[in-house]
């Protein structure tokens, strides 16, 4: 009975998403079984009904001890181990390593080496590493972008595993900036990784945003998207801006700077409180943020290698679920409290 309560502890923690927690219950249990089983206190009905004696499970725990303690070391070698294998580069040239990742790349003309070299040299600011900003992160750090910040002050927690492809349930209860900078250091090894895990406020957004090149917006509330678009008017950063709902998504590319239309000329007025519910309010289909955060990932690449043409000046919006996409013009407008020259 004693081992069947540590494998229960182990099911549940399992069960409930409890990641690592689970491990200080079965500490706990571990502690009960040697009390119950203390030589003074002779062969008590709990030491019956458990099995094993004090020295067995004193045995049991110092094993138990020297495992976890091997399997943390080696954990800690394979992280220093990967952090040797991308030695600093001199700027702006590539390893022999690097060369074959990128290698799908450089065979494309819209990229090709000189596009591959401006996103070594491109800082790219993710803000928020849920839904959204887990796939847009993955394809950032697989295409080579060279500097990617993300900034978030949320925690992984279970019910973001249906959807949030970047977290892992063994890092429940770790910060989503801490986790997704695991996952991406892990995806590619020659890259930089900026975690902030603090939230976007007024006070830190337009230093945070000016230090980087472009930014990603996968937030799911209105007050930070407008702050964020704010910050990037104000620095002359180019926004892609991406939202999701049940099984809809949209995207757009705001960048005024450049003649194109900030968010607040397409949206000028906040919707209402509980117009617009948020996924944890309305339920999201599980793929729908992988969709529209790869093409922010896109949306992205083409802007800083310069292929094709962006969505600056268009709106997207998907329907996954009857497989409708549409695309439609969006204009800057000269009142415009944020970039109409107020």
């Amino acid at each position: 009975m004693g081992l069947l309560g540590f494998v229960a502890i182990w099911g549940l923690g399992r069960w409930r998403g409890w990641g690592g927690r689970w491990f200080g219950l079965a500490v706990g249990w571990w502690a009960i079984l040697m009390i119950g089983h203390l030589p003074m206190q002779g062969q008590s009905p709990f030491a019956r009904i458990t099995g094993g004696d004090f020295r067995a499970w004193a045995v049991f725990g110092l094993l138990a001890a020297a495992v976890l303690a091997y399997r943390a070391g080696l954990r800690g070698l394979r992280k220093h181990k990967a952090e040797e294998v991308a030695p600093a580069a001199p700027s702006g040239t590539f390893r022999e390593a690097e060369l074959d990742r990128y290698a799908r790349h450089i065979m494309l003309r819209e990229i090709g080496g000189a596009g591959q070299k401006r996103l070594k040299a491109a800082k790219v600011l993710v803000v928020g590493a849920g839904g959204l900003g887990a796939p847009a992160l993955l394809y950032l750090a697989g295409s080579g972008v060279g500097t990617i910040g993300v900034i978030d002050d949320d925690v992984v927690e279970g019910s973001n595993l249906q959807r949030q492809v970047i977290h892992t349930d063994q890092r429940i209860g770790m910060p989503k900036v801490f986790s997704a900078e695991i996952a991406m250091r892990a995806l590619n090894p020659f890259i930089e990784v900026r975690p902030f895990n603090r939230k976007l406020t007024e006070e830190n957004a337009a230093a945070l945003v000016a230090d980087f090149d472009l930014v990603l917006d996968g937030t799911d509330d209105f007050d930070t998207r407008y702050l964020v678009n704010r910050a990037c008017v104000a620095a002359g950063v180019p926004l892609i801006s991406g939202a999701i709902t049940q099984w809809e998504g949209q995207l757009g590319v705001f960048d005024p700077a450049r003649g194109g239309p900030c968010y607040a000329c397409v949206f000028p007025v906040k919707p209402a409180a509980g117009l617009v519910p948020s996924c944890a309010e309305a339920g999201v289909a599980a793929p729908l943020p992988g969709i529209i955060g790869a093409m922010m990932a896109m949306e992205a690449v083409k802007h800083l290698t310069g292929a094709g043409e962006t969505l600056s000046g268009r709106l997207m919006i998907h329907d996954a679920l009857y497989a409708d996409t549409r695309v439609i013009g969006v204009k800057r407008r000269p009142d415009c409290v944020v970039c109409g020259g107020h």
